[in-house]
C-alpha cells in the first residue's frame, strides 16, 4: 500500500520515530489507525448512550400522561416536519 501525506504528516511522524517511541512511520501510522478506531468506537458509545438516555425520558414522560397521540401515518409527517423546523 503506498499513501500520500502532507509534510506536516510525514514531519509528524518522523517526530514520533525520532523519539524513540516508534521502531519505524508504520507502526506509527499503526497506531494512529487504533487510536481512530477506539476514538470512533467511543464516539459511537457516547450517541448511544444519550439515545437510550433520551428514550428513558420519554418513556417515562408517557407513562406520566405528557405524551402526544398521533393518529395516522399524516400526523406522524406533521409532527416531525415541525421537529425539524424547530431546530
Amino acid at each position: 500500500m503506498n499513501i500520500s501525506l502532507t509534510p506536516t504528516l510525514e514531519k509528524m511522524i518522523r517526530k514520533k520515530v525520532d523519539s524513540g517511541l516508534y521502531n519505524n512511520s508504520s507502526e506509527v501510522i499503526r497506531e494512529a489507525l487504533r487510536l481512530m478506531n477506539t476514538h470512533e468506537q467511543l464516539l459511537f458509545e457516547e450517541k448511544r448512550d444519550r439515545l437510550r438516555a433520551y428514550l428513558k425520558e420519554g418513556l417515562a414522560s408517557i407513562e406520566r400522561g405528557e405524551g402526544v397521540e398521533l393518529e395516522d401515518a399524516a400526523a406522524i409527517d406533521r409532527f416531525f416536519a415541525g421537529v425539524r423546523r424547530a431546530k
